[in-house]
């Protein structure tokens, strides 16, 4: 590995504004320090691997730099205030959670409109008066720590209260006396990749040592699981389970209805295996049984604990998902739901019922069974969109559910077990009317052959004529499914002659694990090319051209445009990737990225190495190529996907690129905020800063 100082990259970009009038962005001064890699032979030059110390002072100055240009552009944009406003207006009603029943009350989250954070209440029966469980917009002044779980026990008498700070995925866990709505001296610190699994006076839960050095970057490693006693320190807390000589394993804990078991789930996608181990222990002992020892790349969910066995969700031999009866005293396994034609998208029990919930091209349905398996019946949803919910407990006589799709806001339906009846129990007063707008389902074929579907909104007698302004969004990855759902901030830009598509790539689970498969490791380049295949399919069909197009993705979606950007540039006019995985070689060295290796490969492995980096979008930005106008999007507080991934890409581009486009090429990095947005304010502003660049970028104004 060497060291060399190169220089510094100084550019001045003159590129062309709306109105025709030539305008000079000035790039910052980015160092470029000789930093090389061996990887199988190949050695890999890193110049900006300096910008991967989030703490320096270096790094600082270039975020600051960077952000002072960024912000100048977009401040330039005369309509960007305008866009801003339309999207508060859409966004400013009142959104409601499904209501989750615990002993007398009915407990559920509402959000104002634009309150930074949604508010956790209460009531006595479903006519009571609501009562403030826990405002989470008084916690910090900005409004960016959010109430991450609440989790009640079984008597409801306590909760497990999470928060996270400023977007972090780290979370620190309280505990609330419910009758007094005052919270306890417990503080369980270090949490991440963790849930709550209450079992009489404490609860279950997993963490990392503290970590060394940035808390925001460095690798986390040995994830431990503990018990907490209500009243007790967390350096009281009693280790349930770790295995240092296997440090990149998940290790969580959920335990069932009645408490009686803890069910202890293993991953070890660190070495490329997508499934778990499953070990169970009853209440009492204080050892786990395993009932799936070893890790393979099947999957293993128990749904609930019946009749001396489990109901265990799992796609072993059945890529498409079954249900299965786990026999404890046997150690046999019996078939409850087969696997069907539709891929099981999940399952549950409540009122003494399973509801499983399918999908049949990308839209839900769901079927009602006993407890023996027999199909009782379908619930009859509104239409071909995405349902939620359906949780419950045994004695429970009715549930509730969640519908949305692109043109119908989520709607909260109470499905009453014993008729079979849905009926709406809270549906939003949107300002608009959905039925002004439409959406189709299209299939489309990639480079292969392979039919794609995707989804395509507009406002009705919208007129295609190949110049409406086009956002193509996309994921591809982790067996993922991108399912129709409604966005408020989605509407503005249809009434402006927007389309928005979705499209549903290979390598999330839209069919089942075989679909999966074929977007993942050494099959990656199916997804771009799906995505590339769809951008075509638009443009052919004359809802967009190339010069009216942008994409979009975040997280494994920010890699997807940065690598269909690189391969296609010309097909697209505007590129929006968001904390992206940039530095495919690398990926694997920060926080919990080794979890990714099980879908992306590893460079540590030879062939995989020569895949990631023929693709990775770090490695492939070529000189003098003229790319779309791009606005990376990342925060400072992402310790998911660090933001290294799209500092270091921003500065590749800018130096290799920044002369010759015509194009800006920018960067945003949002302060106290994470993977996604840490509160409502900076959704919105980011949303504007979106719209505004695209709109501008082609030669567009908002009306």
């Amino acid at each position: 590995m060497n060291y060399k100082f190169l220089g510094m990259t100084a550019l001045t970009a003159t590129l062309i504004g709306t109105d025709g009038s030539a305008q000079k962005i000035t790039y910052p001064k980015t160092n470029q320090v000789e930093h090389i890699d061996e990887y199988h032979g190949t050695k890999v030059s890193d110049p900006y691997h300096w910008l991967e110390d989030d703490r320096s002072q270096e790094t600082a100055a270039w975020v600051k730099a960077e952000n002072e240009v960024t912000f100048g552009y977009l401040d330039k944009i005369p309509f960007k205030g305008k866009i801003f406003t339309d999207l508060e207006k859409a966004y400013n009603y009142p959104k409601y959670s499904a209501p989750s029943k615990k002993g007398d009350y009915f407990y559920f989250y509402k959000n104002d409109g634009l309150q930074n954070q949604a508010v956790l209440y209460r009531q006595k029966g479903l006519n009571g008066t609501p009562e403030t469980v826990l405002d989470p917009n008084k916690l910090s002044a900005d409004g960016t720590t959010r109430l991450t779980v609440f989790e009640l026990s079984k008597d409801g008498n306590h909760a497990v209260l999470g928060f996270s700070k400023g977007g972090s995925d780290w979370q620190e866990y309280q505990v609330m006396d419910m009758k007094t709505l005052k919270m306890l001296s417990d503080k369980v610190e270090w949490v991440k990749v963790s849930g709550a699994a209450w079992q009489g006076d404490g609860f279950y839960y997993s963490s990392y040592p503290k970590p060394e050095g940035s808390a925001l970057a460095a690798k986390n490693e040995n994830h431990q699981v503990f018990y907490h006693k209500i009243g007790t320190a967390q350096s009281a807390d009693k280790l349930i389970f770790e295995d240092p000589a296997n440090g990149q394993r998940f290790h969580t804990v959920s335990t069932t209805e009645d408490e009686q078991f803890a069910a202890l789930y293993v991953s070890d996608r660190g070495k490329g295996k997508d499934g778990n181990g499953l070990w169970v222990m009853k209440k009492g002992e204080t050892k786990f049984t395993p009932i799936k020892e070893e890790i393979t790349d099947f999957s293993y969910n128990i749904i609930e604990n019946i009749d001396g066995g489990f109901l265990v969700e799992t796609n072993e031999n059945a890529p498409n998902g079954k249900v299965m009866v786990y026999e404890s005293k046997s150690k046999s396994w019996k078939t409850f739901l087969p696997e069907k034609p539709e891929p099981l998208q999940g399952a549950g029990t409540a009122g003494g019922k399973v509801f499983a919930s399918y999908s049949k091209d990308v839209t839900s349905r769901v079927y009602v069974y006993d407890l023996k398996g027999k199909l009782e019946n379908e619930v009859q949803l509104p239409g071909l969109g995405t349902v939620g919910g359906f949780g419950g407990e045994k004695e429970d006589t009715f549930v509730f559910y969640t519908y949305t799709s692109f043109n119908y806001p989520p709607t909260i339906f109470r499905y009453d077990i014993a008729s079979h009846k849905s009926s709406v129990f809270r549906e939003p007063e949107v300002s608009f009317k959905p039925e002004d707008y439409e959406t189709k389902q299209v299939f489309y074929p990639s480079k292969d052959g392979t039919k794609i579907p995707a989804f395509i909104t507009y406002k009705k007698g919208l007129k295609l004529d190949g110049m409406n302004p086009t956002i193509l969004y996309g994921y591809g990855g982790f067996n993922i499914s991108l399912t129709p759902a409604f966005s408020p901030t989605r509407i503005p830009f249809l009434n402006q002659g927007g389309i928005f598509v979705q499209a549903n790539l290979r390598g999330g689970s839209e069919y089942g694990e075989k679909w999966h498969e074929q977007g993942m490791k050494l099959k990656k380049q199916n997804v771009f090319d799906d995505f590339i295949a769809a951008a075509e399919f638009l443009i052919k069909e004359k809802y967009t051209s190339a010069e009216r197009l942008a994409i979009q993705g975040g997280s494994n979606g920010g890699l997807l445009v940065g690598a269909v950007m690189n391969q296609r540039p010309e097909l697209f006019k505007v590129a929006f990737p968001a904390v992206g995985v940039m530095d495919m070689l690398r990926f694997h060295k920060f926080t919990i990225g080794w979890n990714w290796i099980a879908d992306y490969g590893s460079s540590d492995n030879p062939e995989e190495f020569k895949m990631l980096y023929g693709y990775s979008p770090l490695h492939n930005i070529k000189s003098g190529v003229n790319y779309p106008a791009t606005m990376v999007t990342t925060a400072d507080h992402d310790d998911r996907v660090v933001p290294a991934h799209s500092f270091k890409y921003a500065a590749e581009l800018q130096a290799k690129a920044g002369q010759s486009s015509t194009n800006p090429l920018l960067i945003r990095i949002d302060t106290n905020s994470g993977h996604g947005a840490s509160n409502t304010k900076k959704a919105l502003e980011t949303q504007a800063d979106i719209y505004a660049f695209m709109f501008y970028n082609m030669g567009l104004t908002w009306k």
